[in-house]
């Protein structure tokens, strides 16, 4: 695996993965990591980090059972790495709908990808802001690529998809094709590893908003929120543990996250629908 450095082998051909860029990122994949151990799965929890993580915010995640896997990020050109870079990426395609925090790096997404090179049958990846609130095993199951919509504004957003949960079957040929066509002369990639993932993928297999459910939908879109049903809440824009704008708007999310970082099991039948 040219490029990964796992710390122990696999212990199933099936894994949850997540990528930990940095150390806020690694507080988010605590609280995810709590969160898949209270669904009772028994597929291998898969975390790939990057050299922006010290020790001490690896370390929980590993004592949570993680398998660590450090990852280089990917052997780009320096025109892609310029292009991709935070300045440059959101001057050209900046973010409205929401604030992206000041730790996002845009060009670390890229590092995604790596996940192709694992050694494992089937993968479903999470993003490290996300919580799995009901078992998912089901996904692995699922054929590659499966995601679901970027829903969180309107309806109008069906046809784009969001890379926060999706599946795979990892494949070094596959890993190679897609570095291929990601490094192409003059390629931009508007929302890096999403906007890449869809162009790779054009016939990729909706799975329902309920295996992504985009925060914003909340306040949004209230009638589509349904917590009998959610499977996988995603804290796209603003992270949970930030002091942000919309934390009065999103509390009850807010305080659903605390607790599953606080390694605690919440009473998901006691959530109450927005009015």
């Amino acid at each position: 695996m040219t490029g990964l450095r796992p710390e122990r082998p696999a212990r199933s051909d099936r894994a949850f993965v997540t990528l930990v860029t940095n150390a806020d990122f690694a507080r988010g994949a605590g609280a995810l990591l709590h969160s898949l151990a209270r669904t009772g799965s028994a597929a291998d929890r898969v975390v790939l980090h990057t050299g922006g993580v010290g020790d001490d915010a690896l370390a929980p995640l590993r004592g949570l059972g993680a398998r660590l896997v450090a990852t280089d990020l990917l052997p780009t050109s320096d025109a892609f790495n310029q292009a991709h870079a935070r300045d440059r990426l959101h001057g050209i395609a900046p973010f409205t709908k929401g604030e992206k925090p000041a730790f996002h790096t845009p060009l670390d997404n890229f590092a995604k990808l790596r996940l192709w090179q694992l050694d494992y049958a089937r993968v479903v990846f999470l993003d490290a802001d996300t919580l799995v609130l009901r078992p998912i095993d089901r996904l692995f199951d699922y054929p590659e690529f499966c995601a679901a919509p970027n829903v969180y504004e309107s309806l109008g957003d069906f046809h784009r998809m969001n890379s926060g949960v999706f599946t795979a079957r990892p494949s070094q040929a596959t890993f190679e094709a897609m570095l291929a066509r990601l490094d192409a002369p003059g390629a931009f990639w508007r929302r890096t590893d999403q906007t890449f993932l869809q162009d790779y993928f054009p016939d990729w297999h909706g799975l329902p908003v309920f295996d992504n459910m985009l925060q914003y939908v909340w306040f949004n879109l209230p009638a589509l929120w349904d917590w009998a049903s959610i499977r996988v809440l995603h804290f796209q824009y603003e992270k949970p543990w930030e002091d942000h704008a919309k934390a009065h708007r999103l509390r009850p999310l807010i305080d659903l996250w605390q607790a599953f970082a606080r390694g605690e099991a919440p009473d998901l039948a006691a959530l109450e629908n927005p009015a």
